[in-house]
């Protein structure tokens, strides 16, 4: 497994992320750690979680037990700076109503140490804007005259950053990243940060595959310029890539689209035939179509790693052929043919 760093910090991570958000809903805790095992063996050395995890439903009441997994797999295994731990705070609208603010940052985060059962957490990210944000399918009405004053979005990160500042000094958190972000509130973290003398965001964790790539343009170019990662999120569209689903034909028992229906929005009339066009795609040279889109992602031209999740070992075997795997001048090339052919599905 290659090691690469995360933006300009000293992270030496892999170039694959494992997540797992399903951990507490769809897994048990021992599936978890079968996954957990799994990954340190091919070499991962990265987990990313999250506050409001686990996901599939969302629920108050569950919030916080995946990373309750993971303490309990460092405190039974032991090992603890073997890892690089993400983590991240929700914003507002979900399980944190209240958004992202200084009065509420510290105490957050020193929850989410209680539940990994660690002293700092290595990257600790903001799960998503306060004044909210196109992800999640939102882009197709997003309207930003709904939004704060910019004076009143300035206050909010500046206030933001010197608690960051803070607890980086307390030897909380070692490094800092954005999630469901924009190019212009990533560039006014940045802007400001420098302003005062505060942490830097290393990282965005937005979505990205095949299927979904805003990223491309003006989020990656920032990127590009200003030594950000991306930690792509959904690479496999949320299992449509697999092809598990046979075109919405066949639905397993147990399975994201059985719990959720239509996968947050990207169950559309246009995916069906994309994510046909990618499986034959994959098929035609020799390929597993999950392998091949984990694999896509680590070839564009802005530093990314791809974060896979599975709800068994041996959907997570995919995925982490990945690592191993060069896709070809000729693939890529058509994949850039049916991206065309089949531009944002959902």
């Amino acid at each position: 497994m290659k090691m690469r760093k995360i933006g300009q910090s000293d992270l030496l991570v892999s170039e694959i992320c494992l997540g797992s958000m399903t951990w507490g809903s769809q897994n048990t805790q021992q599936e978890g750690f079968d996954q957990i095992d799994r990954a340190k063996e091919v070499g991962i050395n990265f987990i990313d979680t999250a506050e409001m995890y686990p996901v599939n439903p969302v629920k108050k009441e569950t919030a916080g037990d995946t990373e309750t997994i993971i303490g309990n797999y460092v405190a039974d295994r032991g090992g603890r700076e073997d890892w690089i731990i993400a983590s991240k705070i929700a914003g507002g609208g979900n399980i944190n109503e209240d958004g992202i603010h200084a009065h509420n940052f510290e105490a957050r985060l020193d929850e989410t140490l209680k539940r990994l059962r660690t002293d700092y957490v290595d990257l600790f990210q903001l799960h998503w804007p306060n004044r909210g944000s196109y992800a999640f399918r939102q882009n197709w009405k997003f309207d930003p005259s709904k939004q704060p004053s910019k004076a009143e979005i300035e206050d909010n990160m500046r206030g933001v950053l010197e608690v960051m500042g803070e607890v980086q000094k307390k030897g909380k958190v070692r490094e800092f990243g954005t999630s469901n972000e924009s190019a212009w509130g990533m560039a006014q973290w940045l802007r400001l940060a420098t302003e005062m003398g505060a942490p830097r965001m290393q990282s965005i964790q937005n979505e990205y595959s095949l299927m979904y790539r805003l990223y491309d343009v003006d989020l990656s170019e920032l990127a590009v310029h200003e030594d950000i990662t991306l930690l792509a999120y959904s690479t496999l569209a949320a299992g449509l890539l697999t092809d598990k689903y046979k075109g919405g034909t066949v639905v397993p028992k147990g399975s994201r689209m059985d719990l959720n229906g239509n996968l947050g929005g990207r169950v559309t009339d246009r995916a069906w035939p994309a994510v046909a066009a990618y499986v034959e795609l994959a098929q035609k040279h020799g390929l597993d179509p999950a392998t091949m889109a984990v694999a896509w992602t680590m070839t564009r031209p802005f530093d990314v790693m791809p974060i896979i999740g599975a709800t068994s070992v041996e959907q997570l075997e995919k995925s982490l052929d990945a690592a191993e795997l060069t896709l070809s001048e000729d693939l890529l090339k058509e994949i850039e043919v049916v991206h065309r052919a089949h531009p944002l599905p959902f």
